[in-house]
């Protein structure tokens, strides 16, 4: 689906304004689905201190540059960026400006920081008395550990995700990305904020939302939590097994080079309609793999007998063969696999944006359809300053000689 424009006015959260002063993972992530969902989400960044997912790879066309990085992009469509020497007294006078005429401001950085601006929660709050303010530390605003730095591979880390993900007997392999900044994290501040929002329409009253980007991520752990409070047992890492010992369950190799096949088998009718789609090899006769409690008794033979069966299978043929028998199967997908993906096309999940330097973009829909709004993604990811004149002149009242005079003075970057 190619997106050139789609109107504000059409989406849910049209009307809603943001100053956003997220970066890196899950605050970038929290406020681009406000942004996508329609809200007027003004980025402040630093040309002196740039956010650092503009830094990181991929890059369009392999070319370095704070305009180029993909994964910049995925995390800030819809947004405008507005550049600002926040060490300057009047750059705190304009984003005083923009608070007054703001319904949230956002931040995910570590306690104090945005004390030290001058615009901590009190202060923000004599400017705006019904303002949304969100702050997603690592920790949360107070405790022994609240003044400690973390990403989202350290929040994994602390809050135990990274001892359960890995083979066991091998060391803690984490999930291959920093899983709380992409899920946990964004989605608990998200819904915080549109409670706070539903809170004020029937109130009046501002929110001040103290999140700890722990907490989320420790939701997550509810199973693991339960099994020890109940059980005494302190689980650790299974790599693919099953919680519920349904056996076979796993990845297995499939025909080509690096193609797998994830598949599980839950009850002993499944079992024999995948013994039926595997052309019935004679291993699958043994008396050991005849119950459901064999099976899972000599889990390691099977897993290795099938991985032998299905290497000779077309890994997206044997998926769609074992879903049309009613076991839960799919291929194991690239990154290429996925943007070629023909129930995503379907449901139009991939945008087409045009970006002012890096072109023609591939950009996430929402993960979900609303009849009366379209999928978000309205804009491109910004430029590094893109909006600032644009900002300052349409929100903040200043005149072309005004907004010279602050470039010269610093206060804008």
């Amino acid at each position: 689906m190619t997106v050139s424009s789609q109107s504000a006015a059409a989406q849910p959260l049209a009307g809603i304004r943001v100053t956003d002063f997220t970066w890196i993972g899950a605050g970038s992530y929290t406020t681009k689905m406000l942004a996508d969902s329609g809200a007027d989400v003004v980025k402040i960044e630093s040309a002196d201190r740039i956010d650092s997912l503009r830094l990181a790879a991929p890059y369009k066309d392999g070319i370095k540059g704070v305009n180029r990085s993909g994964y910049f992009a995925d995390r800030n469509s819809s947004k405008r960026s507005l550049t600002l020497n926040m060490k300057h007294p009047r750059a705190i006078e304009l984003v005083s400006r923009l608070i007054v005429q703001s319904d949230v401001i956002a931040n995910n950085f570590t306690p104090g920081v945005m004390d030290r601006f001058g615009l901590g929660y009190e202060a923000v709050r004599r400017i705006k008395p019904d303002i949304i303010y969100l702050a997603m530390s690592m920790q949360g605003a107070t405790g022994p550990e609240s003044g400690y730095l973390g990403y989202g591979a350290t929040m994994a880390a602390v809050t135990g995700i990274q001892h359960l993900t890995g083979l066991p007997g091998r060391e803690p392999a984490g999930t291959g990305t920093n899983y709380p900044d992409h899920l946990p994290n964004p989605c608990h501040a998200t819904f915080a904020v549109l409670a706070a929002l539903r809170h004020r329409r029937r109130t009046g009253q501002g929110q001040y939302i103290d999140m700890a980007q722990t907490e989320p991520t420790i939701a997550l752990l509810g199973p693991q939590v339960m099994d020890y409070t109940v059980n005494g047992i302190n689980a650790g890492p299974r790599g693919n097994a099953s919680s519920d010992d349904a056996a076979p369950y796993g990845a297995y190799p499939c025909a080509g080079e690096d193609r797998w096949i994830a598949l599980g088998v839950h009850d002993d009718g499944q079992w024999a309609r995948l013994v039926e789609a595997l052309g019935r090899p004679d291993w699958a006769t043994q008396a050991a793999f005849a119950s459901a409690e064999g099976r899972r008794a000599h889990r390691a033979d099977l897993d290795a007998l099938l991985a032998k069966q299905t290497a000779g299978f077309d890994t997206s043929a044997l998926a769609q063969t074992l879903q049309a028998a009613g076991i839960p199967a799919a291929r194991v997908s690239t990154a290429a696999d996925v943007i070629e993906d023909p129930q995503l096309a379907h449901r139009g999940h991939w945008l087409t944006l045009d970006h002012p330097e890096m072109g023609p973009s591939l950009y996430n829909a929402q993960p979900f359809r609303m009849k009366h709004a379209p999928p978000g993604g309205r804009r491109p990811a910004p430029l590094l300053g893109q909006h600032t004149h644009e900002v300052c002149r349409d929100l903040l009242g200043l005149s072309p000689d005004d907004i010279d005079a602050l470039a010269a003075d610093g206060a804008l970057t």
